[in-house]
């Protein structure tokens, strides 16, 4: 990775390290930038700083940078981090939201920013942990175009394309849950053929290397495929009960359009089924494939 010159080193905030965190925050740390990171638990905190990093002592000392991004769990946890006080005290800075929240909240934060003469960007992303650490995510960034313009090198680190959705963060949120929406349809789809073509003697990885090596190329039939077949939900790079919210948010967006999702109620009981199995909650979400292989329904 090219190191900035001097003059265009930065001083960035990063709120929020879990896996996908961590490794945005490492990109940004290699590309020699200076990164002040805050994270409820320390682990991860103490694991960038000897990276290069600094360790801020609370929310707004991170949120005081130029430029700040946060990646935290979901609409919760965002509230208790950007609360009215410290968005308040951020006149002129900018955050970057990359993580997957509501298009509701996202709308109310662009306002509170707004009325603090701040900025807000809604830039959430595609790809997995490991995707993350390589600096080969999607990135779908909606805000004012000035402003994503300026962040563009930023972005740019953190992924291999960013795709511009406007100026109104939460259409950012919505097409994000609607992407998810789709890799859900996807993995619930596997797990179902898995099922069928098992117990026909059908090995799981014969019918997924045929999936994706003939009419469903790319990238979530081919790793999601691989991970169906062989169970490997462990370690988890995104858990059933983060794909739950998902497709909450995919839910409340179609509510808001007017859609009526037919296969919506069908994923919701699916991912309940999982959430209330102990061998499969704590899985990745791919792991609701043995909804179907294990007949729970």
């Amino acid at each position: 990775m090219t190191s900035p010159s001097p003059s265009d080193r930065r001083t960035l905030g990063f709120l929020g390290l879990g896996a996908m965190g961590s490794g945005m925050a490492a990109r940004l740390v290699d590309a020699g930038h200076d990164v002040v990171v805050w994270n409820r638990s320390s682990e991860p905190v103490e694991a960038l700083v000897a990276r290069g990093a600094r360790a801020a002592s609370d929310p707004l000392e991170a949120l005081q940078a130029e430029v700040s991004f946060a990646m935290l769990a979901n609409d919760e946890a965002t509230e208790a981090v950007l609360t009215a006080e410290r968005i308040a005290a951020l006149g002129g800075r900018t955050l970057v939201m990359t993580a997957s929240i509501s298009p509701a909240l996202a709308e109310r934060l662009a306002s509170a920013f707004a009325r603090a003469g701040a900025h807000y960007v809604a830039a959430p992303v595609l790809g997995r942990p490991d995707v993350a650490a390589a600096g080969q995510l999607n990135v779908l960034a909606a805000g004012s175009g000035p402003v994503v313009d300026a962040l563009e090198p930023l972005l740019q680190t953190l992924g291999k394309r960013v795709w511009r959705l406007g100026e109104r963060p939460e259409i950012a949120n919505a097409v994000k849950a609607v992407v998810n929406y789709n890799i859900i349809h996807a993995m619930q789809a596997i797990g179902e053929s898995v099922a069928m073509t098992e117990r026909l003697g059908i090995a799981p990885e014969v019918l997924t290397d045929l999936l994706s090596q003939t009419l469903f190329g790319g990238v979530v039939y081919t790793n999601y495929g691989r991970i169906i077949a062989r169970q490997e939900y462990t370690p988890a790079g995104f858990h059933i009960a983060l794909g739950r919210k998902d497709l909450g948010l995919a839910a409340e967006v179609a509510a808001s359009v007017g859609v009526t999702a037919a296969t919506m109620p069908a994923l919701v009981e699916v991912f309940d089924t999982a959430l209330a199995d102990p061998e499969l909650r704590e899985a990745d979400w791919s792991a609701i494939a043995e909804v179907s292989r294990r007949d729970l329904g």
